[in-house]
């Protein structure tokens, strides 16, 4: 008998796709939910009546699924709890009511919405159906005594079901099919078909589970042979200690008690080998806890506790390696030197953990790589960049299975030497989770006053660190932690000039691409000119990593040109420049043919380099707005309001009308806008900018400026100078003004480039005026 259909039902519902997960009607189960879209479509449905529609993805491995990726048939569910975990995931708990389909997507994003149709069969209660339930219950009954995950309880809970529909969702929720199986079922909408289909599956399980059954007590049967195999074995192996024809176990202790006389390990270190390796002797050679002592022993002798190297202290030779391998870094290599001369005269040290700091590509890993070559301690390098588990560092337990020593124990062991030189490289990017902070594990490490001690969680017995000569890296201060930051002497590398760059490449990066390309210096012929132009067009950068790609690229395109054209050399030059590396891909700012009303230079640091910002002020009639624009933070809009209430607060001097605020809009532009610019050093330009808008007096064209601006009109120091110094100079500015207090920062810039230019300090904005408008400014306003 056919049956018919009751109902037609249509709603409107957030869609979640679910992976390896089909959900029926009855059934009550929870999820985890960590999918932007699929967080998005809860509070969707929170907001509603609390209803989703669940539906399983064809493939599991999709991460963004569409239409054509998930089944159209699933289950409309009710959301009984939410709960969130960490790592933004949240755990629902549903309910299904209804089957459905979906019968039109109505949105994809940010959410997938759907329009639902739930199709409601009517339930027909004849002696089919009742022949077939029994059935059914009965093959269930045979399936529970086969399969142990099915609970007592079920079986009550169906035996009083009397519609086919209802008995086959909550059977088929207790039987182990594939996606695709329950998909089938829950796409069959009519009651006593779906159960039709469910009793064919059901038959099948049952013969597999018979299948699983006869296997299961074929493995039972071969263990127990093993098991009385390795009791006689046990015998046998008594027996032939007895004997004394089998020392293995023996041989092996003793080998160990031999390398750790060899170490001359003593007190602690040595009890403890001793406990183990008695231990060792009492279990039988079969035992898993075996595997677990040898491992445990052979890493504590294979650890240098008394091994180390000697110390070179020949400063001569120290600086003759780092100056042959590193152009520049005086600060590095003068600290590197001051501790090669402490260790001399001491022949001990504290506290020479030293944080190299500066953008990428300037050498930091390089030059750390060096120090242990000039001092001739072993090199270990280890990359705590994304660490976020607080056993990498300490090490896990030996409870754990598979349990091994932390990452400074394992650097050790592979230095070989108790007093290597150990470089921790990315240590600002290191992140914490449920499973520790491993900053706070560094802090032990890195405390002169604490490590001679270091305890890792494996071995259980303190290593001496206090010899290890720690050097850490990092391209910004601010998200290491502030303990671990005082533990640490910090040295600034804040890149290369444009002179330091050009050595560089002339000294070390392209011999070294031409070597790697297999060329001659004779194969390339490149000026000096030539480098400067790919130094100035081609890259952006603090440090060369980019210089270095930039040579390689030539270098590629050379080794092409004389394989295929037979040529015995290759120029170089500005004019075919683009040929080998395409358009140039930067441009830095020159002064103006001439000085311009309302138009300022100012001066930016950037993270690869300084750079010249050039300031434009307009104003127009209107009731005293101040707009600007160049996609500004917060810091340099809060400067620009400052400048015009200096500005406001010294009309009389300035010679400027006192109701200017009232009647002109100001606009102040700092082109350029897609780059983002923040940071306190432009408050004097726009203030400068703004006087010479409303003044009508120029602003001479070789002049560039940085400094921020008080109320008052005091000028406050800002960083970057050194950048901001070599921009200028590459930009053809002749004059600088500084803040006053900055005047100390000038010794970092090379004596050739200070020639070039003149500096003008100033404390408060009068001077800046005067220095701007030497003529004056009261003859100006015509």
């Amino acid at each position: 008998m056919e049956e018919k259909i009751k109902e037609i039902n249509e709603y409107k519902l957030p869609i979640i796709p679910l992976r390896g997960l089909c959900v029926f009607p009855e059934m009550v189960i929870h999820f985890d939910v960590g999918r932007e879209k699929s967080i998005r479509a809860l509070e969707e449905a929170m907001v509603g009546d609390q209803r989703v529609f669940l539906v399983t993805q064809k493939d599991a491995e999709i991460d963004d699924p569409q239409k054509e990726d998930i089944y159209p048939t699933g289950t409309i569910a009710q959301i009984k709890q939410l709960l969130k975990m960490p790592g933004n995931i949240i755990r629902v708990l549903v309910e299904g009511q209804n089957r459905g389909s979906i019968k039109e997507i109505l949105q994809e994003e940010p959410y997938m919405m759907g329009e639902i149709e739930n199709v409601v069969y009517e339930e027909t209660k004849d002696k089919e159906s009742e022949a077939l339930i029994r059935l059914v219950i009965d093959r269930f009954q045979d399936y529970m005594k086969l399969s142990k995950k099915v609970l007592p309880d079920t079986l009550l809970t169906i035996s009083t079901i009397e519609q086919c529909g209802q008995l086959a969702d909550i059977i088929i929720t207790n039987l182990e099919l594939d996606i695709e199986e329950q998909q089938e079922i829950l796409e069959t909408f009519q009651p006593k078909k779906r159960l039709e289909l469910l009793y064919g599956k059901l038959i099948k399980e049952i013969e597999i589970q018979q299948i699983e059954r006869n296997i299961d007590d074929k493995v039972k049967n071969h263990i127990d042979k093993i098991q009385k195999e390795y009791y006689l074995r046990e015998q046998m192996k008594i027996i032939q200690d007895e004997l004394g024809e089998d020392e293995s176990t023996t041989s092996v202790i003793e080998n160990y008690k031999n390398k750790m006389d060899q170490l001359e390990l003593q007190g602690e270190v040595r009890e403890k080998v001793e406990r183990e390796l008695n231990r060792l002797a009492k279990l039988p050679s079969g035992s898993a806890e075996t595997g677990v002592i040898h491992n445990y022993v052979e890493w504590i002798l294979d650890l240098p506790w008394n091994k180390e190297t000697e110390d070179r202290l020949d400063i001569k030779n120290a600086r003759e390696i780092l100056d042959e391998e590193h152009y520049a870094l005086e600060k590095v290599k003068e600290r590197v030197l001051e501790y090669l001369a402490i260790l001399q005269l001491s022949q001990s040290i504290k506290g020479s953990i030293l944080c190299l700091v500066g953008p990428p590509g300037v050498g930091k890993t390089s030059i750390a790589r060096s120090i242990a070559k000039a001092v001739n301690r072993n090199f270990v390098r280890m990359s705590v960049g994304g660490l976020r588990d607080e056993a990498e560092i300490r090490g896990h337990r030996r409870t754990y299975v598979g349990a091994i020593p932390g990452r400074i124990i394992s650097g050790i062991k592979q230095a070989g030497t108790k007093n290597p030189l150990f470089l921790l490289d990315e240590i600002d990017k290191m992140s914490q989770d449920f499973r520790g902070d491993p900053a706070s594990a560094l802090l032990e490490v890195l405390d002169a006053e604490q490590n001679h001690s270091f305890t890792d969680h494996y071995l259980e017995l303190p290593f001496d660190l206090s010899k290890v000569m720690f050097i850490t890296t990092a391209n910004s201060l601010e998200p290491i932690p502030r303990p671990l930051l005082d533990r640490m002497e910090i040295i600034y590398i804040s890149g290369y000039t444009e002179e330091e760059k050009l050595n560089i490449a002339q000294k070390y990066l392209l011999p070294k691409q031409l070597k790697e390309h297999g060329l001659k210096k004779s194969n390339i012929r490149m000026k000096e000119e030539t480098l400067r132009d790919i130094i100035i067009s081609y890259t952006r950068e603090s440090g060369v990593r980019n210089l270095e790609r930039q040579l390689a690229t030539v270098c590629r395109k050379i080794a092409k040109e004389i394989v295929e054209k037979d040529k015995a050399s290759v120029t170089v030059n500005s004019k075919n420049l683009s040929k080998f590396l395409g358009i140039s891909k930067y441009r830095y700012e020159s002064i103006r043919e001439q000085a311009e009303v309302g138009m300022v230079t100012g001066l930016a640091w950037t993270p690869v380099g300084g750079d010249t910002l050039t300031i434009e002020a307009v104003s127009m009639l209107g009731n005293g707005k101040l707009a600007l624009t160049g996609q500004l933070g917060d810091v340099m809009k809060e400067s620009a309001k400052a400048g015009v209430s200096y500005i406001r607060s010294k009309t009389k001097e300035l010679n400027i009308g006192e109701d200017f605020h009232k009647n002109l809009d100001i606009h102040l532009h700092i082109p350029e806008g897609a780059i983002p610019k923040d940071g306190p050093s432009a408050g004097i330009t726009m203030a400068t900018a703004i006087i010479s808008l409303l003044t009508g007096k120029p602003v001479p064209q070789y002049i560039a400026m940085t400094g921020e601006i008080t109320l008052r009109g005091r000028v406050l120091p800002v960083g970057g100078i050194k950048e901001k110094v070599l921009a200028a100079h590459r930009a053809g500015i002749t004059t600088i003004i500084l803040p006053k207090d900055n005047e100390k920062d000038l010794e970092e810039i090379e004596k050739n480039v200070r020639q070039d230019l003149t500096f003008r300090l100033v404390d408060n904005m009068d001077e800046v005026i005067q220095e701007v408008f030497k003529e004056g400014i009261k003859d100006e306003s015509k």
